[in-house]
């Protein structure tokens, strides 16, 4: 089971997941988030991992895809809270924490 839990604020969109990303719901990121991250040209993503049990391969790709959309857009995407092997396969910018995301992004804006 999957749980995605999405909030916008101060211009950076937060995506927490619960649970495992497999295959069998790895659809709720390539259905519903990354057709969101097209519409509305979202720039600043941060995905949580602190809650994340288990990733697959397919998990991944979703991840990945997430990746290409935010690049296509000029935008930026981090990630916190990620095992070493999840930071070693989706070799996303890691930071320490959600709070840090404020930082580096006032820091852009300011």
């Amino acid at each position: 089971m999957l749980k995605m839990d999405l909030e916008y604020v101060n211009k950076i969109l937060f995506v927490r997941l619960y649970g495992k990303l497999l295959r069998k719901n790895c659809y709720k990121i390539n259905n519903y988030l990354n057709p969101v991250l097209k519409k509305h040209q979202i720039k600043c993503l941060v995905y949580n991992f602190s809650n994340l049990e288990e990733v697959d391969g397919s998990g991944i790709d979703a991840i990945l895809e997430s990746k290409y959309i935010i690049k296509e857009n000029r935008g930026k995407i981090r990630m916190c809270n990620a095992s070493k092997g999840l930071k070693e396969k989706i070799k996303l910018v890691s930071i320490a924490s959600e709070e840090v995301a404020f930082k580096l992004v006032g820091e852009a804006h300011g």
